[in-house]
């Protein structure tokens, strides 16, 4: 015996594998849709099934109580209402009291009340009721008829009336009653076998509909489950190595879903960190601000994507004389004061992506958009004018002037400190380098120091 083995094309084992690669671009949520889905729509069989079936066993009940029953009860009652009317016929017919013509008339009433009720009853109920409602009311007729010949003393005529015409009218209308209970006897047998076929198959189909949902409910559980957890696992892995401060072993994805955006935002977090502990490294450590590569880097960014710059450098005229004459401790105090009136200038008057840096000494940088400069630096100038008299002593505030020595050695007065601003922007021509901004903006500081109080000065030359 040989044993054949089939080989399989490579657009055929594709083929097969396309599903899986369409899972695998779904979202998470369109992952989990996919997997409970199928559970969701066979839950919504058992149920829709089990309902259906309850409509039918509780239409088969309620034929059985509204039709079946009460069709059984009514024609066994429409009997003895018979049989009393013609009992009373025939005492009227030899005692010929009037008792018993009101007495005949009341069964008859009863008689035609139970009638009325088996007519309201739906129309694909098959019985007699026309034939019934019509002898009856024949049977009613003879009677008046046979009261009469009674009363003009034809005994012989009426007795001739009630064991002739009336009889037979009776005994047709009990032969059509009685034929009417085992009808409704059968339908009822019938109706009740089929409830039990229906409860039976109803229990069977919801159990087997059951047990696939679960199956299928937990293997779509299981490889939602696994995936999720095995992605999660390689992003902690992920989060653990970035906290030992290996921002560059990040998470390399193609998947499309919400963790592949996740490890692709690893990926670009671990690589800002990197940024920002660089900018931390360069940092100025009095003021905490970015340093020099940080500024030349953010500058370098918004050159490179031709995005509106208004490159704002900053410097506090007469600092040194200041720092000499009440030290370097006050001069920090100094440096820091400013520093934080440049940044909350910047929050309050700045755009939201400006940048705040500290090159060093009393030299600080604001990166900003053109629109927003004019504001920005007319508030740094006027809280730092506000400001800057209480670092000095009460004396020196009321003459406006220190004492203190160039840094040729020449003694001389310096007056209250100001601050100088130099914007460079990029509304008249292209900036082709930090370098570049930074040598127009240090050209146009020197011209701003030329006078003796805070003030900006932009650069409007045409390249």
């Amino acid at each position: 015996m040989s044993l054949q083995v089939k080989s399989f094309s490579f657009r055929e084992v594709k083929h097969w594998l396309q599903p899986w690669r369409l899972f695998a671009r779904l979202t998470i949520a369109g992952k989990m849709f996919a997997g409970y889905g199928v559970l969701a729509v066979l839950t919504f069989s058992v149920v829709v099934y089990v309902l259906v079936s309850l409509f039918r066993i509780n239409s088969l009940n309620r034929t059985i109580v509204h039709v079946d029953i009460p069709v059984q009860i009514a024609a066994d009652k429409m009997s003895d209402a018979l049989l009393t009317q013609n009992v009373y016929e025939k005492r009227y017919l030899i005692l010929r009291r009037k008792d018993f013509r009101h007495l005949f008339w009341e069964r008859a009433k009863e008689f035609d009340t139970l009638l009325e009720e088996l007519k309201q009853l739906p129309e694909d109920v098959s019985l007699p009721l026309a034939k019934i409602d019509s002898l009856h009311a024949q049977y009613g007729d003879l009677f008046l008829e046979m009261v009469r010949l009674v009363q003009a003393g034809r005994g012989a005529a009426a007795e001739a009336l009630s064991n002739g015409p009336m009889r037979e009218a009776v005994e047709r209308m009990l032969e059509l009653l009685r034929d009417i209970t085992p009808r409704s006897k059968a339908a009822q047998d019938a109706r009740m076998k089929r409830i039990s076929e229906t409860s039976s198959s109803a229990i069977r189909t919801t159990v087997l509909l059951c047990i696939v949902s679960i199956a299928v409910g937990a293997l779509a559980g299981l490889l939602v489950t696994a995936y999720i957890s095995l992605s999660l696992r390689k992003l902690k892995a992920v989060t653990s190595r970035i906290a030992e401060g290996n921002f560059e072993n990040g998470l390399h994805t193609t998947g499309e879903d919400e963790l592949g955006e996740l490890a692709r935002a690893f990926d670009a977090m671990g690589k800002r960190l990197k940024r920002m502990e660089e900018m931390y490294l360069d940092a100025s450590p009095l003021t905490r601000l970015p340093g020099g590569i940080a500024i030349e880097r953010e500058v370098q960014r918004r050159i490179d994507r031709h995005e509106p710059l208004a490159f704002c450098v900053m410097d506090l005229d007469n600092f040194k004389a200041f720092n000499d004459r009440y030290g370097y401790a006050h001069g920090n105090v100094v440096i820091k004061d400013a520093a934080k009136i440049v940044e909350q200038a910047s929050r309050t008057h700045g755009a939201a992506e400006d940048f705040v840096g500290h090159v060093g000494g009393d030299d600080f940088v604001v990166v900003t958009t053109p629109d927003r400069m004019n504001g920005l630096c007319d508030e740094i100038i006027k809280q730092f004018d506000l400001r800057v008299p209480q670092f000095y002593s009460a004396g020196d505030r009321e003459k406006g002037y220190i004492f203190g020595k160039t840094r040729q050695g020449v003694e001389m007065k310096f007056p209250l400190m100001t601050i100088s601003i130099a914007i460079v922007t990029n509304l008249h021509r292209t900036l082709s380098s930090p370098l570049e901004a930074s040598e127009t903006a240090a050209e146009l500081k020197d011209y701003a120091k030329t006078f003796n109080r805070s003030l900006y000065v932009i650069d409007k030359r045409r390249a």
